[in-house]
């Protein structure tokens, strides 16, 4: 079931000017704070700069759910994208390490199964991020992925549900790529990691890397040494459609390119996880920081 937000504004001629009309930009964001802010900042980019109608189709479950909500057209723009995730769980191709190869493959193969444009990076990278604390990264001498083999088989690890059984770059994947297994895996809710490892009740748990509770529970992020995960460039992916309907949304959307690197995005996700903000506050926030990013391209 999709649970929809919406934000009124004007409408131009030929859209609709009751909200959630068919005219409606409508933004799809998965059920994470960075997927939230991002798409409250696509949303108010749209209605500040436009007279248009925006909504957010909210609290999407996984990536393929909101991959399906642009396909059956419930929504006209995916506000986080990232290109390990369409390779392998949207496209089922297999993953690269390659970043550029990775991301004009994701915009070639949308585009031509989807009619969709994969639009170039906000500018920084969502990795998965093995963690630890701080006390057990210098008791055990914890810089690298590889420097866990010295402890897996003792410590309890937490990950992500959605990730464990993940095909590509999963668990399964990584055992037979680094050689390691820990003594037992945790499946949870992405936002429990953080927290069940700062607490002691995990060893080490799998994050991102963009994420404010990195900086809010002081965690230490170990370096990906033999470079086990594709390139997660983030991005927005939006159907040609509402490009073709309304072609001067996409140089107002280009203004996002490259705008927002790692430690911005994890700064705007602090604010929501440890600041409590909502993400429309910390989105309006942004841009008049940056004063919508007028006069870019």
């Amino acid at each position: 079931m999709l649970v929809t937000v919406f934000s009124s504004g004007c409408s131009l001629p030929g859209l609709g000017s009751a909200q959630g009309g068919a005219d409606s930009v409508r933004i799809a964001s998965l059920n994470t704070t960075e997927s939230q802010v991002l798409a409250n900042i696509i949303s108010e980019l749209i209605k500040h700069e436009t007279n248009y109608q925006t909504e957010i189709v909210d609290n999407l479950g996984s990536a393929p759910l909101m991959h399906q909500a642009l396909v059956r057209n419930d929504a006209d723009i995916q506000a986080a994208s990232y290109t390990g995730t369409e390779l392998t769980t949207n496209l089922n191709l297999p993953p690269t390490k390659n970043a550029k190869k990775a991301s004009q493959t994701v915009r070639r193969e949308v585009k031509q199964r989807y009619d969709q444009t994969d639009f170039p990076s906000y500018g920084y990278e969502n990795l998965f991020a093995f963690m630890v604390t701080q006390k057990d990264a210098k008791k055990y001498k914890l810089e690298t992925v590889s420097d866990l083999s010295k402890v897996a088989d003792k410590f309890k690890f937490g990950v992500d549900s959605n990730w464990i059984n993940r095909k590509g770059d999963g668990y399964q994947a990584f055992q037979q790529y680094y050689h390691m297994s820990f003594a037992q895996a945790y499946p949870m809710q992405i936002g429990l990691v953080y927290s069940a490892l700062a607490s002691g009740k995990m060893n080490v748990v799998l994050g991102y890397s963009t994420d404010g509770r990195v900086d809010s529970y002081h965690l230490k992020q170990l370096k990906d040494n033999r470079h086990f995960f594709p390139p997660y460039e983030a991005s927005m992916i939006v159907n040609n459609s509402l490009l073709r309907k309304h072609p001067e949304l996409k140089p107002l959307l280009h203004r996002l390119d490259g705008k927002i690197d790692v430690h911005t995005m994890r700064s705007l996700n602090y604010q929501v996880d440890d600041q409590l903000l909502e993400p429309k506050v910390v989105a309006q926030k942004f841009l008049k920081k940056n004063n919508y990013f007028r006069g870019d391209k």
